[in-house]
């Protein structure tokens, strides 16, 4: 009898809300796939191509635009970004989870395009927490970290579009939560209707022997 299929499950958040460490817990303790992205700019010291990133040529990715090779796509500061297909659903054709970790215009598109994924959005329990955070990771000067919190008033529009909201008030109880939401999404009813067709199948050809 054939393996279960993997899901695909959308992962964003407000810049400081913590997905991308939560995203790590998920792969460190539970052993999730996290999507490559393929990309157009060159690479940084120390990244490898098919680890870090999927390096193409403007030409290349064009091509995979023009062939319908992306889940989603987008272009930031002259450089494409986009999700390939092939390896996402690779990943879970072989019964691996996957995890996309992309931003709220992308995490609609992919939604778009396919409606059986579900978004998930990480936030922190407040404003002020958030800018705590950001002011914390000591990266950015205080104009920049002012700009975040006013993008993330703006992101706030994008929630409703989201399948479930995260709160990410407590780091280890939030990575613990997502494992159960994620898990829990193999029994949505789209993904019941794959394993009673795949089981009516496999019960019709047994009675053909």
């Amino acid at each position: 009898m054939t393996h279960n299929k993997g899901i695909i499950a959308v992962i964003s958040g407000f810049s400081g809300a913590g997905k991308g460490t939560v995203v790590n817990g998920l792969t460190s303790r539970y052993g999730y796939s996290v999507s490559i992205s393929a990309t157009t700019r060159t690479p940084r010291q120390g990244e490898e191509d098919g680890k870090d990133y999927f390096f193409k040529t403007k030409k290349e990715f064009e091509q995979m635009i023009k062939e319908e090779k992306l889940i989603e796509y987008a272009k930031y500061v002259d450089n494409y970004y986009g999700t390939p297909k092939d390896y996402v659903f690779g990943k879970i054709n072989s019964g691996q989870d996957v995890l996309l970790e992309i931003e709220m215009q992308g995490a609609l598109q992919v939604k778009k395009k396919f409606p059986e994924v579900s978004l998930i959005f990480i936030t922190p329990p407040d404003a002020a927490e958030l800018k705590n955070r950001l002011v914390k990771r000591g990266t950015e000067k205080p104009d920049v970290i002012e700009k975040r919190v006013m993008r993330a008033v703006e992101e706030c529009s994008f929630m409703p579009e989201y399948d479930y909201i995260m709160v990410n008030d407590d780091l280890e109880k939030c990575i613990t939560q997502m494992h159960s939401l994620i898990q829990s999404l193999h029994y949505t009813r789209n993904n019941q209707q794959l394993l009673i067709d795949r089981i009516s199948s496999d019960f019709k050809a047994f009675m053909q022997l």
